[in-house]
């Protein structure tokens, strides 16, 4: 089962994996083409009432696999505002083989004619709302019509993922849905076919550029505050994660630092909001002023870059976590402790393989085998109960917010939302082995996690982190980390070719 949301990421990456989106549409209308034929004997009467979106152009295709019944195509519309090419193509198609077809302008020009079918291609699982006009005259049109009803996808009016409509809808004696089946179809009494259009698995367990549509087609976070909690042995880390999280939208980033490196971490970037606090190091006395602020003002709270690994800062990376109760990315010198605290925090932890062992999880020598192991992540992550990024060439995203049992079971069914709580990013260059990646990926990941759930920011910002090594271009080697910067907001908001 895939939610409406769900489905138009895959079908987003199914298009960057190299499926174009004109041959899902043709896969598409021929799955409703069967549809007809299954009810109606050659010779028929056949309706297609569509929108003037993709859903139209899925039903502008099975038009043209009827050729054996009497078709006619009815357009909610002008035809020069269809919103597709590729719906646009399929209409002209229509006009070029001879089919019957005809734009309608206005509401009051709904006039189906008697027929034996009647396909409903107003709107696809992607709207939401009632219905208004024309559609709304036309539902009741179709419904009033004696003849048998085929959806394209979902009943048009009928929200995909409730299946509640919260006003005019149509009402489907048959319903042909695409790649898998919609939340809110099993709430109607139509009977309900999940058409293969050759959507492959691989568009579900990547990560893609569709995977970036909350952060791209929702609204900005709102007041997001970043707070990078790092920084005594090494400086350079606290603030490549600070500046990765502005660039993936964080609105302020402070980076709290003992006194002896604050300024030299200030220096990196005039950006960042530099806080000291006494001592060398992070140690247990800091640690409740730290929560305190942090939880103060909401912030997203990166724990780990640059802190080293000396008895007292594990210690009170320990009782940080044992205190803090909101958005944590946790990495580097601090992953260690997670297994061994109970905390109320929501944690995205970020290990490398090494890191990943030391936590208690699969011991995974090569870096291509990351990927292969993904199901051995899923049940640590579901052991751990938090979200787990694992980094290698290929980053593995695991939620285990889940009871372990739970995750197993998920991982174990049929359905594309709930048992696909591991993905795979294979986004990135052989550049990325050089030091700091993982504090750039830390911090695109909390500047996403202020307005984004935690397993929906752990992808993103894996996919962003990877993307913006790809979008340097760099082939030649030379990479370095703060190169990521630049390229990161392009990773995130979309280059022109995505």
């Amino acid at each position: 089962m895939i939610s409406a949301e769900r489905m138009a990421q895959v079908d987003e990456n199914a298009a960057a994996l190299g499926i174009p989106r004109k041959q899902l549409m043709e896969s598409s209308g021929n799955a409703v083409a069967r549809e007809v034929r299954a009810v109606a004997d050659p010779g028929a009467r056949v309706a297609v009432v569509a929108g003037r979106g993709n859903n139209g152009g899925d039903a502008f295709v099975a038009a043209r696999f009827l050729s054996a019944y009497d078709v006619s195509v009815h357009l909610l519309g002008r035809a020069e505002t269809i919103a597709t090419d590729i719906a646009r193509e399929n209409w002209d198609a229509l006009g070029r083989a001879g089919i019957d077809r005809e734009a309608v302008g206005d509401s009051r020009d709904v006039d189906l004619p008697d027929a034996d079918v009647v396909v409903d291609a107003m709107l696809g699982t992607g709207v939401t709302g009632a219905l208004r006009d024309p559609e709304a005259t036309a539902a009741r049109a179709i419904n009033d019509a004696e003849a048998t009803v085929v959806a394209v996808d979902v009943p048009s009016g009928v929200d995909a993922d409730t299946g509640v409509a919260p006003g005019a809808a149509v009402a489907a004696d048959r319903v042909v849905t695409f790649h898998d089946q919609k939340p809110g179809l099993d709430a109607l009494e139509a009977a309900v076919t999940v058409a293969d259009i050759g959507i492959p698995a691989a568009a579900e367990r990547y990560l893609g550029p569709g995977d970036m549509r909350p952060v791209r087609r929702g609204p900005p976070a709102d007041d997001a505050r970043v707070f990078v909690v790092g920084g005594g042995p090494y400086t350079g880390a606290p603030a490549l994660a600070a500046q990765a999280a502005l660039r993936a939208g964080a609105d302020l980033s402070f980076v709290a630092a003992p006194e002896t490196v604050a300024d030299g971490i200030q220096g990196f970037a005039e950006d960042l909001i530099v806080q000291s606090y006494d001592g060398e190091r992070l140690a247990p006395d800091q640690v409740d002023a730290l929560v305190e602020t942090a939880e103060a003002y909401d912030d997203v709270v990166v724990l780990g870059p640059g802190l080293g690994t000396a008895d007292e800062t594990v210690e009170a990376a320990e009782r940080f976590l044992e205190s803090f109760s909101g958005r944590a990315v946790v990495d580097a010198d601090a992953v260690s402790v997670v297994p061994a605290v109970e905390t109320d925090a929501e944690l995205v932890c970020t290990p490398n393989r090494k890191e990943l062992a030391e936590m208690g999880g699969p011991e995974i020598e090569g870096a291509d085998e990351l990927g292969e192991r993904a199901d051995e992540i899923a049940d640590f992550a579901a052991d751990l109960g938090h979200v787990v990024v694992a980094k290698a060439r290929e980053d593995v995203v695991a939620d285990g917010r889940k009871s372990a049992d739970d995750f197993r079971a998920h991982q174990n069914s049929q359905s594309s939302e709930d048992g696909e709580r591991t993905r795979v990013s294979r986004a990135g260059t052989s550049g990325m082995t050089v030091g700091g990646t993982g504090d750039t990926l830390a911090g695109a990941i909390a500047g996403l996690l202020a307005g984004h759930d935690a397993f929906a920011a752990a992808c993103m910002g894996t996919y962003a982190n990877g993307r913006a090594a790809e979008l340097l271009d760099d082939r030649r080697g030379g990479l370095v980390a703060s190169d990521l910067l630049d390229a990161l907001p392009r990773a995130v908001w979309g280059d022109r070719d995505e």
